[in-house]
């Protein structure tokens, strides 16, 4: 550009800095708005007992997809009210089944022993 700008060569400027900047407003509106917005995730996990989060947790794993999905719609539901009170892990458990997915959580059985948890397998090799 030369030294000198013609006064509509200021005006073009101050357009093109004006566009951009109203540009700039809107993108930063609306990752204000999104980051406003509760994600559906944490709102579900609040909810969640027992052994609620494993669940999850395993559902993710084995169904990323379709587990955004059901997770989205637990939280609208809890949103709306139509969801009260908690979630026990079994009860996840038993909606993801009866939606097809077959989620399968680790579990052991520990039983007290001399004022310790040991797992039930180690106490019966105990005894052989």
């Amino acid at each position: 550009m030369s030294a000198q700008e013609t006064p509509s060569e200021d005006k073009e400027l101050e357009l093109i800095r004006a566009r951009k900047l109203l540009e700039l407003r809107k993108k930063l509106l609306k990752q204000s708005e999104e980051e406003k917005k509760p994600d559906p995730r944490r709102i579900l996990v609040s909810r969640l007992i027992d052994r609620g989060l494993d669940v999850l947790e395993a559902a993710e794993r084995a169904y990323p997809e379709e587990t955004k999905v059901i997770v989205k719609k637990l939280a609208e539901l809890i949103e709306r009210g139509y969801i009260q009170g908690y979630i026990r892990g079994g009860e996840l458990l038993s909606l993801f089944r009866a939606l097809g997915l077959n989620v399968s959580v680790e579990t052991t059985i520990s039983v007290l022993e001399d004022g310790r948890l040991i797992p039930l397998a180690e106490k019966f090799k105990r005894r052989d």
